[in-house]
This record gives C-alpha cells, sequence and structure tokens, in this order.
C-alpha cells in the first residue's frame, strides 16, 4: 500500500515553533541558535551560532550548548502543541560539529509520544528570569517533586540541598562572583552584552532586566556591570530562606549539556507554570577548580551545569529575541 506524504509545514507553524523555540533562556541571552528549517522535509536544523561565544566565561561551550538544549525543548513542546511528533536527534554529523540537533517533525503525535504539558506550552511565553527579591514563602513539595520528575525525564537530575548545602553552594557562587569582578577581561566580556535603553539590538541584557544586590549579601547576584561609573540600583532584602535546586548530569559529554539544556528548560517551565519565579546561578560553573567543588560527592559521577533558585515573587523583566533564522 502507498502512503501520501505529509504535507508540508505551513509557514504560521513554523513561525509559531520557532517563536517558541527562541523564547528559551541563554546564558547573557546570547541566543547562541540559528534554525534552519526545510518545511517540505519537515525539518527543523538547529545550528550554534560562532560570533555568540564567550571565550572566557564559557571556553568549552558548554553554557551555549544547554542554551541551545532548552530552546530544543520549547520547540518539541511547540510541535506536540500543533499534533505534531518531535523526532529529536543530538549531534547528528559528526562531520559538522556546529550542527547540534535536528528536529524532524512527523505526526500526529500520539501516546506515549506526547510530552506532559500540564500548563507548559502556556508558560513558554510566561517565563522569565526574575535577578528581584523573592517572599520566602515555601515552595510546597508536590511542586519541587514536579520539578524533580521534570529533571529525570529529560535525561538530567536535580538535586535539592538541605539548609547548610544550600549555604555551600552559595558560598561557592558567591567567590566565583568575586573572582569574575576580580578579572577586567571577564568583566569587560560580560558587559559587551549589555544593552542600553533605545538600543534596536535584538540579545543581550537590557540594563532594565538588571537586579539589585542583596544588602544581607545571602545571594551572590550576578553583577553585570562591573566597576563602571554611574548610578546603581540600591540593595534590598532578598529572601532569607533561599531555596535552590542543582542541575547535574553523571557524564560530562556534548550531547550530555545537550540534555542539561533540555532538562533545564522542562524544570523552568514546570516551576513557571505553577506560579513560581526562578533565576540562573552559573558563576561557580565558569571556574573548573569551582565547578568541582560544586558537585555532589558521587564518585566522580556528578557533573553540574547550574544552580536554579526558585520561589515566589515579582515578575523578572522581558528581553529582546533576534530573527531565529538570521
Amino acid at each position: 500500500m502507498l502512503y501520501a506524504p505529509s504535507p508540508a509545514l505551513d509557514p504560521a507553524t513554523v513561525e509559531s515553533l520557532l517563536g517558541a523555540a527562541v523564547a528559551a533562556p541563554s546564558i547573557h541571552n546570547t541566543q547562541p541558535w540559528r534554525f534552519h528549517v526545510d518545511p517540505r522535509d519537515r525539518l527543523v536544523e538547529v545550528h550554534s551560532v560562532p560570533e555568540r561565544t564567550l571565550p572566557l566565561t564559557d571556553p568549552t561551550h558548554r553554557a551555549q550548548h544547554l542554551s541551545v538544549g532548552a530552546a530544543v525543548f520549547n520547540l518539541r513542546l511547540a510541535a506536540v502543541h500543533h499534533g505534531l511528533r518531535p523526532e529529536v536527534a543530538l549531534l547528528p554529523d559528526p562531520g559538522e560539529p556546529g550542527l547540534l540537533a535536528t528536529v524532524r517533525l512527523t505526526g500526529p503525535s500520539v501516546g506515549d509520544d506526547r510530552l506532559p504539558d500540564h500548563g507548559l506550552y502556556a508558560a513558554i511565553a510566561r517565563r522569565r528570569t526574575s535577578r528581584l527579591p523573592f517572599t520566602g514563602r515555601p515552595v510546597p513539595d508536590p511542586v519541587v517533586a514536579e520539578m524533580v520528575t521534570a529533571a529525570h525525564a529529560a535525561g538530567a537530575r536535580l538535586y535539592l540541598p538541605d539548609f547548610a548545602g544550600t549555604r555551600r553552594l552559595l558560598r561557592l557562587t558567591a567567590a566565583a562572583e568575586a573572582r569574575n569582578h576580580a578579572h577586567p577581561d571577564r568583566t569587560a566580556e560580560t558587559r559587551t552584552w549589555l544593552r542600553t535603553p533605545g538600543s534596536n539590538i535584538p540579545y543581550g541584557i537590557p540594563v532594565t532586566a538588571l537586579g539589585p544586590p542583596d544588602a544581607a549579601a545571602r545571594i551572590p547576584m550576578r553583577d553585570f556591570t562591573g566597576r563602571l561609573p554611574g548610578p546603581r540600583l540600591p540593595a534590598l532584602g532578598f529572601e532569607r530562606h533561599v531555596q535552590t535546586a542543582l542541575l547535574w548530569t553523571s557524564h560530562d559529554r556534548r550531547e550530555d549539556w545537550l540534555r542539561a539544556g533540555q532538562a533545564l528548560q522542562y524544570v523552568l517551565l514546570t516551576a513557571t507554570a505553577h506560579g513560581l519565579r526562578t533565576s540562573l546561578l552559573h558563576q561557580a560553573m565558569e571556574w573548573p577548580d569551582l565547578r568541582r567543588a560544586v558537585a555532589l560527592p558521587r564518585g566522580g559521577r556528578c557533573h553540574p551545569h547550574i544552580l536554579i533558585r526558585f520561589g515566589y515573587g515579582r515578575d523578572g523583566a522581558r528581553t529582546p529575541r533576534d530573527d531565529p533564522r538570521g
């Protein structure tokens, strides 16, 4: 029996898929991805962008892979929303290292092919990084359990530290932040991704999206401005009992970084769907010795990727998005 080929993807569906993909978080909002779409073959190629790298902050491009992985997860979720089945291949061509993933959109999606939604697709548009204080209201255990399950389903793990463990992780993050602040070249690299009011550059972090420092110095929020002259946001009181989660994988290969990025976005969208706010503390991962110190004592099988701060509070500011196809 002959089967008719699947129809080509229509332009509206393509725009919807790519719009969801680029809403993913990326380090310094670098948006280090480009999408090549073949509507007839129903194939989306996800490429890295060499000029959107951070040579000092991210010399191995691990954080870039996390960012792209998060975009791939959004693309998968949007595909299912449109009734399509996303077949993902990570690092499909060894001869083309910049091709990080392909997503073939077959269909329709049925049964076990579907990602459980639970409001995740709607959360894509609402998720923002919040660098503001949270209220300190405890997040219910069932919500935290959903976040843990989300990370596991995407091929990563989520560790919820106790009070002492949280203090240890924040101390290591603070040590990394101090190193970054004392390193002129690193602070200069970070500042190149700041965007002033009126800028029409569709990537980077607007100064309106920055947050204040913690008046009690408990939470080491990243200082994007360094020693630049000019007015600075006044310090505010942040939550006293900080809730954090450490995302990690048991291997540390490029494909693990891409899976960790998908897991990260799954966790962030799960949190957003439950009304939580999140911010990402990556500083300790930028120094090899501090990243090793962050790792859990699991016989060398724990490779940390990012520390997630979560809780209830005000929403973060929007950040711009570039044309996903360049």
